[in-house]
């Protein structure tokens, strides 16, 4: 397959593994709903925290396309979670 679409597929499965471990978080943890959670977090300066524990599924999905030997896909898992760090900071600064 071509490169540039194995990438693509591996930012996209680091994305959704990363909204999947955040609201999952939030279900097992939260006493509230998902957008009082979020509400909650935006008021204390949480929402780095939350997005950053959200984001422990990308390891799964990273070490399965190493283990699969899709590099290219791993590598999109990579910029998907430092796109989410660069959030994260961005959150933690301003």
């Amino acid at each position: 397959m071509n490169q540039k679409k194995e990438l693509f597929i591996g930012f996209l499965v680091g994305l959704i593994a990363n909204v999947l471990g955040t609201l999952l978080y939030i279900l097992l943890f939260s006493e509230f709903g998902i957008t009082e959670t979020f509400k909650a977090a935006i008021q204390q300066g949480h929402v780095g925290s939350l997005l950053a524990l959200g984001a422990i599924l990308n390891l799964i999905a990273f070490f399965g396309f190493l283990r699969l030997r899709r590099d290219q896909r791993a590598k999109g898992v990579l910029v998907a979670t430092m796109l989410t760090a660069l959030i994260i900071l961005y959150y933690k600064v301003f």
